[in-house]
C-alpha cells in the first residue's frame, strides 16, 4: 500500500478540495501520512490566486521536492489554482513534478497515480466547470468544518482570476449540501462554516432564485450543529429575505464576512464590482439595525490601479468612520489574464503597502476600542485548544478560525476540545480577549 501526503496551500476553498482528494485515495485503499519523509507520493494543493500566494506555492513545492532525493517519494504532483493555471510553467521550470491535476479534475486523482506507473508527467487540466463531487466522506475536520456551497465565480471583478481556475458559478443542490452538514454533525462536528467563491449568490444558477435564506432554514434544523457561519457574501444581491434568514435562525452567528475591497464609486467601477459606495452603506446600516449584535468582517484591496491619493482617504475615513468589527486589508496583485492587468496608472509598491500599513494601524485602533467595551461581558466560547498547561483559547461568535481574534482563559480542571464555556471577559488587547470561566451554578442569562 502506497502512503500519500496531501500537503494543503491557501484557502478554505482548497482545504476542502484536498479533503476531497484524501477521500477518493482512501476509498481506493491508499493510505494517507502527516510524515512526508514516509510518503510515496506528494501532492501540493497549491494557491495562484495573488503574487504572494504563488510566490509561497512554489517555495513549498521546491521544499517538497528534497523528500524525492533524500525520503520515499517517487511521485511529486501539483494540484490547485497554480496547477491549473500555470501547468506548462511548472512542468518546464521544475524537473521534480510528476503530474498536474487541475481544479476541476480532482476526482482523476488516483487514474493520474495509476497512470504515472507506465507513463511520465501527465497533466489533466481545463475542466474548470466540472460538477462538485458529491457523497464524499469527509476526513479533515474536528469540532469546526468548512462547506462549500457553491464552486466558480460569475462576477468577473477586473482584477480576480478566479472565474478563469474555477469557472462559472455553480451551486451545489440544498440537499446534499444539507446531508454533509447532518454526516459532520454525527462525527461531531459543533460549528459548520458556510464557503463559496460567492455566498450570497447561492442558488441563482440552480434553482433560478437566491437560496441562501432557506438553506440557512434547512441547517438550522439540524440537532447537533450549534453555529452556523457565513463567509465571504458579496454585498450585491445581499436582500431582506437573507437579512431575515440570518436574523430568525438562532444557529446563525451573527457575523458576516461582506468583502467590500474599496468604497470610492470611481475604483469600484474600474474594479467592476456590481454595487457602490450608497448601497454599501445602506446594507451596513440595515443589518445594524436589524441585528444589534452583528459583527462585520470586510476586506479592502488598496492600490488598485488609478487609485488616486484622494481616493484613498475616502476610503481611510469611511471606514474611520463605520468601524468594522473585522478587517483585513490586501495590496492589489498585478495579475496576467485579468482585465486590471492591462490598466494604465499600476501604483508602485511602496505606496500600497503605506496605504495598507496606515489602513491596518486604523483599524488596530478601533479594534482595541470594540474589545474594550466587552470587558465585563460573558461570551459563549468554543474551545480550540490548550496551549499550555492548564491556558485554553477559544473563539467567541465574533471570530472567525485563523483569520480573527481568540480568548485565553485558565482553568485548572480539564475542559474538553470543541466544548462551550461560558466567559466573561476581564481584558483585552487589540484583537485577542482574556477572561475566566463562568460556573454553572453562577451562569449569567445575558451570554453572548
Amino acid at each position: 500500500m502506497e502512503n500519500i501526503a496531501v500537503v494543503t496551500l491557501g484557502c478554505s476553498k482548497n482545504e476542502i478540495d484536498s479533503d476531497l482528494m484524501t477521500s477518493i485515495l482512501i476509498d481506493n485503499n491508499y493510505s494517507i501520512t502527516k510524515e512526508l519523509d514516509k510518503a510515496d507520493i506528494i501532492i501540493i494543493n497549491t494557491c495562484g490566486f495573488i503574487n504572494e500566494a504563488k510566490k509561497e506555492s512554489i517555495e513549498i513545492i521546491w521544499e517538497m521536492c528534497k523528500y524525492k532525493e533524500y525520503g520515499n517519494c517517487k511521485y511529486i504532483i501539483l494540484a490547485g489554482c497554480l496547477a491549473e493555471r500555470y501547468w506548462k510553467e511548472l512542468l518546464d521550470e521544475i524537473p521534480y513534478v510528476d503530474g498536474i491535476v487541475g481544479t476541476g479534475n480532482i476526482k482523476e486523482i488516483v487514474n493520474l497515480i495509476e497512470e504515472l506507473k507506465t507513463k511520465n508527467r501527465i497533466v489533466k487540466v481545463g475542466n474548470i466547470n466540472n460538477e462538485y463531487i458529491e457523497k464524499v466522506e469527509r476526513t479533515n475536520y474536528n469540532h469546526t468544518a468548512y462547506i462549500k456551497i457553491s464552486e466558480g465565480c460569475n462576477n468577473y471583478c477586473s482584477y480576480c482570476i478566479i472565474p478563469k481556475l474555477r469557472g462559472k458559478y455553480r451551486s451545489r443542490k440544498v440537499e446534499d449540501i444539507v446531508s454533509e452538514a447532518k454526516s459532520l454533525a454525527n462525527k461531531g462536528v459543533k460549528e459548520i462554516i458556510i464557503i463559496a467563491q460567492n455566498t450570497t449568490d447561492y442558488g441563482i444558477d440552480l434553482y433560478g432564485e437566491y437560496k441562501l435564506p432557506y438553506l440557512l432554514k434547512e441547517l438550522n434544523k439540524i440537532e447537533k450543529i450549534e453555529w452556523i457561519r457565513l463567509l465571504y457574501m458579496y454585498p450585491d444581491n445581499f436582500n431582506d429575505e437573507l437579512i431575515k434568514a440570518i436574523k430568525e435562525n438562532e444557529k446563525v452567528v451573527k457575523y458576516l464576512d461582506i468583502p467590500i475591497q474599496h468604497i470610492s464609486d470611481k475604483v469600484l467601477k474600474r474594479m467592476n464590482r456590481k454595487t457602490n459606495k450608497q448601497d454599501i452603506t445602506k446594507l451596513i446600516q440595515k443589518l445594524r439595525f436589524e441585528i444589534p449584535d452583528i459583527v462585520i468582517r470586510t476586506t479592502i484591496i488598496v492600490g488598485f490601479p488609478g487609485e488616486t491619493a484622494e481616493d484613498f482617504n475616502e476610503l481611510y475615513d469611511y471606514i474611520n468612520k463605520i468601524k468594522f468589527d473585522r478587517l483585513g486589508v490586501f495590496t492589489y496583485s498585478r495579475e496576467e489574464g485579468t482585465t486590471a492587468y492591462n490598466f494604465e496608472d499600476q501604483i508602485d509598491e511602496d505606496t500600497k503597502n503605506q496605504r495598507k500599513d496606515k489602513l491596518m494601524k486604523l483599524q488596530k485602533s478601533i479594534s482595541l476600542d470594540f474589545n474594550r467595551k466587552k470587558v465585563g461581558k460573558t461570551y459563549k466560547v468554543l474551545i480550540e485548544e490548550e496551549v499550555d498547561d492548564g491556558v485554553y483559547i477559544g473563539r467567541t461568535y465574533m471570530d472567525s478560525p485563523e483569520i480573527d481574534g481568540l480568548v485565553y482563559f485558565n482553568s485548572s480542571d480539564k475542559v474538553d476540545i470543541g466544548s462551550f464555556i461560558n466567559i466573561n471577559i476581564a481584558d483585552y488587547l487589540e484583537y485577542d480577549l482574556m477572561g475566566a470561566i463562568i460556573n454553572e451554578s453562577s451562569q449569567q442569562d445575558n451570554t453572548i
